[in-house]
């Protein structure tokens, strides 16, 4: 390339081959000697591609990669490929260093997540590690248990067996124990825990006995082998349940039981133990001692009793075996032991409880033959006889009156005694419902009264009353339940006819709904409006402006201005529009301006007005318009501006001050001259 100067860089070449020529006006001259020049290597680019190749197994995988994009200018001489595990603290170790791009990582652990990584190396040095490789190696089955250990001593019927975990989990975590036994070693195994846990507690074992127990762990690649064989001797227990004792009915009052020994498990039987009763859970001890039989006096004809006998050996006493039944001979049936009246909510259908009482028993005892009837005494020894029953209604009977009331049941045999009397009273009847009226109206609410009372409900059995108004489907709906007699209906709409109905209710039950009555609500008053805007136009001129109101359900609004100087007020404008002009005013006089809207409309006696509130008040200081000069003070027409009249707020405000003042003057001149 042609160049003035004497010298050249060349970048960005491996090999450079250079002639050299010079030029002047003349011409070109020959050239020079051939030079070459070759430039120093560099270090290579990271190998890439680094992958498995082939299926990871447990102990070994195989990885290969391809050359670097860029060897540097030189040949690769070796591939360093490193491995390391992912866990905290592990360091980097070189697996294999050679020429070769594939290699056999060998000797891993089962189930364990491992970092790859290669560099390569040329003449211009050692490149950086390629991209990290992570792997996980397939697990393995867990290796064998430690032979099983006993917990605690052996019991007669269960033992406690704990285990510590195999020594290598095939790089998974242990998740299941499975405990096999047997009577011995040529006897079918069967499994006797599945779990988690490394202890199990083996229950239905046959006391004094030896088992053989084998464990064997599993994880998410299988079960591992089975553990060395562990023996273990269960202690000698109690004797097995008794069989249900045969009981035979010798009289009316007398039952002979009688049973046979179990099994004493290794010791023999002392002793037995005979329970008797008439219920199951309240059987007691009414024998015991080494015989076989015994004969229970003194029972009730036509009543089933329960038994069950238990064996005691040495070794403790064994369960108590399964319950027999006897029955004595039949009888009159026993009393009633349970007579109650139900309640209201209890009925199926709903009754006159001021001339109704419904009564309910439980059957009692028959005594072994079956109850015909019932005799129900109440009033004045009345007896009425109704079938095999145990609920009835005692009908026509007189209001708010009291009852003593008994049952007596019969058999074929003949009648029982009677049960204990209870008392029951009939209720009074249903109170009628009261007058209503409308004692408040409001445009948004209805002051109901009804009724005539005390201003607070009675505590001792009030009067309840439910009060139901229409809805906008026709349908009643209760809008108040308690004892009061007044209630105030709210969020109505305005100038809406309402209709209500009230019912009274006490403990003889609900009496009927009165007549439907109308009350209708007032329209409502126009919103208070904000407070009017005043500007100056001449000396005693200035105009009122406020904000228009829309027509409230089509009737028109009406505006009132007041004007108020000092203590009079006086009216200045009433009409429909939103804005006046007021004249004559003084100069240098302080006002307050206030509007408030009215709503026009016409009923029945005529046209009406309804009145809104008055807006907050407005000060407006008259004051001659002069003009202003240069040379004119900004801070006196600031300070003049600053000045305002008083609102009403704070006008009350101070005559509250000055009282508060007064009185605690007199107060004192109180104290001072008449106390002391």
């Amino acid at each position: 390339m042609p160049h003035p100067d004497l010298s050249c860089r060349f970048t960005f070449c491996l090999s450079i081959t250079q002639q050299i020529f010079a030029h002047n006006t003349e011409g070109k001259s020959g050239p020079s000697e051939v030079v070459e020049y070759s430039t120093c290597p560099d270090k290579p680019a990271p190998p890439t591609k680094l992958a498995v190749k082939g299926k990871i197994h447990p102990h070994n995988v195989k990885v290969t990669w391809d050359p670097p994009k860029d060897t540097g200018g030189s040949d690769i001489s070796k591939y360093t490929l490193e491995i390391s595990e992912t866990s905290p603290g592990s360091k980097w170790e070189t697996a294999y260093s050679g020429s070769t791009r594939e290699h056999v990582c060998a000797h891993l652990k089962p189930g364990t997540s491992y970092q790859l990584r290669v560099h390569c190396v040329g003449k211009g040095g050692q490149s950086q590690p390629s991209d990290v490789l992570t792997i996980q190696t397939s697990a393995v089955p867990p290796g064998p248990c430690h032979p099983p250990c006993l917990v605690g001593k052996a019991k007669p019927r269960e033992i406690v067996l704990q285990w510590d975990p195999p020594s290598t989990d095939g790089g998974s975590e242990v998740t299941e124990y499975i405990v096999e036994m047997a009577n011995s070693d040529q006897d079918e195994r069967r499994q006797s825990y599945h779990g988690q846990a490394p202890e199990c507690t083996v229950n239905g074992l046959l006391p004094g006995r030896t088992y053989c127990f084998w464990i064997r762990a599993a994880n998410k690649a299988g079960l591992g082998p089975y553990s060395e064989k562990a023996e273990f001797t269960t202690a000698p227990g109690p004797p097995d349940a008794c069989c249900p004792p045969q009981l035979t009915c010798k009289t009316a009052t007398c039952v002979v039981a009688s049973w046979e020994s179990p099994a004493c498990n290794g010791a023999e039987v002392s002793e037995y133990r005979v329970e008797w009763g008439q219920l199951e859970g309240l059987m007691h001890i009414v024998y015991s001692g080494p015989l076989l039989s015994y004969e229970v006096k003194g029972l009730i004809p036509a009543t089933t009793y329960y038994c069950r006998v238990q064996a005691v050996n040495i070794a403790g006493a064994g369960l108590f075996g399964e319950i027999a039944m006897v029955t004595t001979p039949a009888s009159v049936p026993a009393a009633v032991t349970v007579l109650h009246l139900l309640e209201e909510d209890q009925m199926e259908a709903p009754l006159p409880l001021s001339t109704c009482l419904v009564l309910h028993w439980e059957e009692p005892c028959c005594h072994g033959a079956e109850i015909v009837g019932y005799n129900i005494e109440y009033g004045e020894k009345q007896l009425l006889t109704v079938s095999s029953v145990t609920s009835h209604v005692l009908e026509n009977l007189q209001p708010d009156t009291l009852y003593r009331i008994r049952v007596q049941a019969f058999n074929s045999l003949g009648a029982g005694p009677f049960s204990p009397s209870i008392k029951a009273k009939t209720k009074p009847l249903p109170p009628d419902p009261p007058h209503l009226e409308c004692v408040v109206f409001s445009y948004q609410s209805l002051k109901l009264k009804w009724g005539e009372g005390p201003s607070r409900a009675l505590i001792a059995n009030p009067t309840q009353f439910n009060l139901q108004m229409e809805d906008r489907f026709g349908r009643f709906t209760t809008v108040y339940s308690g004892p009061c007699h007044t209630y105030k209906v709210q969020r109505l709409s305005e100038s809406t006819t309402y209709y209500f109905r009230i019912q009274a209710c006490n403990d003889a039950g609900e009496g009927e709904f009165s007549e439907v009555y109308a009350f209708t609500t007032t329209k409502s008053p126009p919103p208070a409006l904000k407070a009017p805007k005043v500007h100056q136009l001449g000396d005693s001129i200035c105009e009122v402006t406020w904000e228009p109101l829309q027509p409230m359900k089509g009737d028109s609004i009406v505006y009132t201005l007041q004007l108020a100087c000092g203590r009079e007020v006086d009216q200045v404008y009433k009409g429909p529009e939103t804005s006046f002009r007021v004249t004559n005013l003084q100069t240098n006089c302080e006002y307050r301006f206030r509007v408030c809207a009215g709503r026009q409309y016409s009923d029945s006696t005529g046209s009406q007005e309804l009145c809104g509130p008055y807006s907050p008040s407005t000060a407006f200081s008259s004051q001659k318009q002069e003009s202003v000069s240069p040379c004119s003070d900004p801070s006196l027409d600031l300070a003049k501006s600053g000045r305002k009249a008083l609102s009403d707020e704070q006008f009350a405000f101070l005559l509250l001050i000055g009282f508060a003042t007064v009185a605690i003057l007199f107060a004192v001149i109180i104290q001072y001259f008449v106390i002391k």
